[in-house]
């Protein structure tokens, strides 16, 4: 399953650098922050993908604010495992670009739409 949009497929290369970035986290955090953070950025091409699947343009836009709320919770999740420790200030940056380049997408594509 694959997605013709690039918002979708950034969105996807965020998902996988968040599960090899959580590998490294504290086994305790393994059903805290760990699961947390992976949940909410793959909630982020998930709900993409699905309302690109719906009927009607009004429902595409919805799952689409809700893939950018869940972009922001994965936001704070790396803020926080940045401010934890658990990842590298270097590791953050590029992750918090990722995340600022697919929320700009998902601005763009809702206004398009």
């Amino acid at each position: 399953m694959e997605s013709n949009l690039e918002v979708w497929k950034l969105a996807h290369q965020l998902t996988i650098a968040v599960y090899r970035t959580t590998e490294s986290f504290p086994k305790n955090e393994q059903f805290g922050l760990t699961s947390q953070v992976r949940r909410s950025a793959s909630s982020v091409p998930t709900n993409i993908i699905e309302g690109q699947a719906r009927q009607y343009k009004k429902e595409f836009i919805q799952f689409l604010y809700i893939a950018k709320g869940s972009l922001e919770e994965t936001n704070y999740h790396l803020y926080l495992s940045k401010d934890l420790g658990y990842i590298a200030e270097s590791e953050y940056v590029v992750l918090l670009d990722l995340c600022t380049r697919i929320k700009m997408m998902l601005y763009k594509l809702i206004k398009s739409l």
